[in-house]
């Protein structure tokens, strides 16, 4: 599409004959003024049409098929781009930056979630801790089961201790299951 602004000025610059007028009046630099003079004499209406400074670079471009699988986690899960690509790597073993993930997005205009889509509340996770050494300790028991050498099965008790304060952990396994373990 052709810039209706460049072919004004171009024309006011006709009319008025004074390029440094033109160029002040409307806040361009004479050189943005004769590139864009050049290009008009060279091309015609054609060469005012804008363009990009530079081409893209589509072999730094992800490929389609990952793409189609960004699209498929937006629109059928409307996963954000950290999710995505958590996704990719965890289940699909696809490494992609998140701002990669994120432009794939913009470009099929889906990088906004519908109105009627709430936004997923994570909940923030707080550990309790205590200021004091040994004030809290955190006691667990895991059942352990085992085969001897004669394929006999053997239950035992594994008690962990993890000190709130300092998360020093403590471990020791026991034959039986009582209050005094």
């Amino acid at each position: 599409m052709i810039s209706p602004g460049k072919l004004k000025v171009l024309n006011y610059a006709k009319e008025t004959g004074n390029i440094s007028k033109t160029c002040r009046y409307f806040g361009i630099c004479r050189e943005t003024f004769y590139k864009w003079k050049r290009a008009y004499e060279a091309h015609g209406n054609e060469g005012l049409i804008g363009s990009k400074p530079c081409p893209e670079n589509h072999k730094l471009r992800i490929p389609g098929a990952i793409e189609e699988k960004i699209i498929h986690l937006r629109t059928r899960y409307h996963f954000g781009p950290d999710m995505i690509v958590w996704h990719l790597q965890r289940y699909h073993n696809i490494k992609i930056s998140r701002n990669g993930c994120y432009r794939v997005l913009v470009r099929n205009k889906l990088h906004l979630l519908p109105e009627n889509i709430k936004k997923r509340s994570r909940s923030k996770f707080m550990r309790y801790e205590k200021r004091v050494p040994g004030h809290h300790v955190q006691v667990d028991v895991k059942f352990l089961f085992f085969n001897d050498k004669q394929g006999k099965r053997i239950k035992r008790f594994q008690y962990t201790a993890i000190d709130d304060c300092t998360r020093i952990r403590a471990l020791k396994i026991y034959e039986q299951h009582t209050q005094s373990s």
